[in-house]
């Protein structure tokens, strides 16, 4: 009577009349209930959505088959892939025991396949290159990834609308930091006289911020060619979306870069795409594995961006889901936004665990079904509790679901293997090519050069005045002297000098009333 019960509100909470994903099987009492399939429909996926879990309960595989998902629905993908788990979607997975049962439970034929995947790098891994000009992120972004201050901020606008008026690219660290130095140095009056006096101690803390970013490898990152988001968005012959798989396994350990990578991109793609209003499936699905590292270090600026950006970009067709250990990662204004949840097993070692477990269970739909704060933490491998919305928006109702297996291999690929996805690429060569275009450091070392020039010009202008005007003084001195010394030698000169003298003498005594 109870699993009748179960079953049709599960089938009627998960009927949709337009497309949709299967993502796994229902479970009731801890088994599987034949053929009741959890799916979520493709309308709502804009709607962003969270995949957590313990270490080991299954992320990775639920983001994969998720993926996969939507390729097949002609929906393209981007992945963070941070442990390097994530290259195996390009090639078959294969068959044992374990997707047998799950298969057979659910209900679903097993066609193990390959999907169109583009291997990305950031810092230089084997991939595609993606990078950024310094110009196209902008003062108020750089602002936020350096954590400038108000002052600072304003500066890096004043600078950063300096360079535009005299035709000064900045497209990658080293012209940001020649700029800075310009600007207190040899640029400083021209600057002061259009834009007022600069701070040179804020500027100069401006350059140590910006030298700390590069040493997080910044500067491999920004420069050109600048990608372009629109590549992204791609479905191959056979119309199955583009699985863009952005290897990120060297960025654990730069967090500050990795957030503001990812806001740069999200806030490119609001930027470049229409907006679609109510569309039938997403244009694009964003998945940022290890999402703590987006939000660790991160600025209270930083966080008010991501939520505005996360808060509007569904309007373009985008979706954006998060993976992480615990919900509790995630700032809880984000938290907010999220449609789709994805609940694998969490572990309630402490009194704190079984605290946040417990809190975390309020976030779910009531269930007269389950115990959710104890269902959380008997969760076996690859099982979860999802609920998402229906395609008026409501939340469906909340299910213990067997998750299905991934169709394509779940392991990475070999060296051979990546060499032939890089070799298959449709935009390797469009982006993985540098291009040193003139810029600002450039122009600017020409002008310090012609600066310096003038400057020694001018220094030895001066010194050659000043010794001509000397050898004129001595010139004239010796002149004067050779002159009065040739007069003295004659006696008419003498004798009219003497009567001069004499007659003046005269005059001064009479003045005075001095009797001859």
């Amino acid at each position: 009577m109870l699993q009748d019960k179960f079953t049709k509100e599960i089938k009627e909470g998960y009927n949709f009349e337009g497309s949709s994903v299967v993502l796994g099987g229902a479970i009731l009492n801890g088994s599987p209930v034949k053929d009741l399939q959890v799916n979520i429909p493709l309308k709502t996926i804009n709607r962003h959505g969270l995949i957590s879990g313990a270490t080991g309960t299954g992320k990775t595989k639920s983001l994969q088959l998720f993926v996969e998902q939507l390729s097949l629905s002609g929906v393209p993908s981007v992945v963070m892939d941070i442990k390097g788990d994530l290259s195996g979607l390009a090639q078959p997975g294969s068959t044992n025991k374990h997707v047998v049962f799950r298969n057979d439970a659910i209900g679903l034929d097993f066609n193990p396949q390959g999907f169109p995947v583009e291997l990305m790098t950031l810092l230089g891994s084997e991939g595609v290159k993606m990078r950024a000009t310094i110009s196209e992120f902008g003062p108020v972004l750089l602002s936020k990834m350096l954590d400038l201050n108000e002052t600072q901020s304003g500066i890096l606008a004043v600078l950063f609308k300096y360079s535009d008026d005299n035709l000064l690219p900045l497209l990658n660290i080293e012209d940001l930091k020649e700029f800075l130095k310009y600007s207190i140095n040899e640029g400083k009056e021209n600057i002061k006289k259009e834009y007022g006096q600069l701070s040179s101690n804020s500027i100069n803390t401006i350059l140590r911020k910006l030298i700390a970013l590069e040493q997080q490898g910044g500067d491999k990152f920004f420069g050109e060619p600048s990608f372009d988001v629109n590549d992204f968005i791609y479905t191959d012959k056979d119309q199955k979306g583009r699985i863009s798989v952005l290897r990120l396994m060297d960025m654990q350990d730069k967090p500050k870069l990795f957030s503001t990578f990812m806001l740069c991109l999200l806030t490119e793609l609001y930027a470049t795409l229409p907006e679609v209003g109510d569309s039938n499936k997403p244009k694009l699905v964003f998945f940022i594995d290890e999402a703590h590292l987006m939000f660790k270090n991160a600025s209270g600026a930083l966080l008010d961006q991501i939520e505005v950006i996360i808060k509007l970009i569904r309007s373009k067709g985008v979706g954006i889901y998060f993976i992480t250990q615990n919900p509790s990662d995630i700032p809880e204004d984000v938290l907010g936004q999220l449609g789709l949840k994805i609940q694998h097993a969490l572990r309630a070692f402490t009194a704190k665990d079984r605290k946040q477990i417990k809190q975390l269970s309020e976030n779910f739909p009531v269930s007269p079904y389950y115990n959710i704060s104890e269902t959380i933490t008997e969760l076996g491998l690859g099982e979860s509790l999802i609920t998402c919305l229906d395609e008026d928006g409501k939340p469906t109702p909340l299910v213990h679901t067997l998750m299905r297996p991934p169709l394509s291999r779940m392991d990475i690929l070999d060296s051979s293997e990546i060499k032939d996805c890089i070799d298959n690429s449709l935009i390797y060569n469009k982006y993985n090519q540098d291009i040193d275009s003139e810029s600002a450091a450039e122009l600017l070392k020409e002008k310090i050069k012609l600066a310096q020039n003038q400057s020694k010009k001018d220094d030895r202008l001066a010194a050659e005045m000043k010794k001509a005007g000397q050898k004129r003084k001595v010139n004239s001195t010796k002149k004067e002297e050779s002159f009065f010394d040739e007069m003295s030698k004659n006696t008419m000169v003498r004798q009219v000098g003497r009567t001069i003298f004499r007659e003046l003498t005269r005059g001064l005594l009479g003045v005075l009333g001095v009797k001859k």
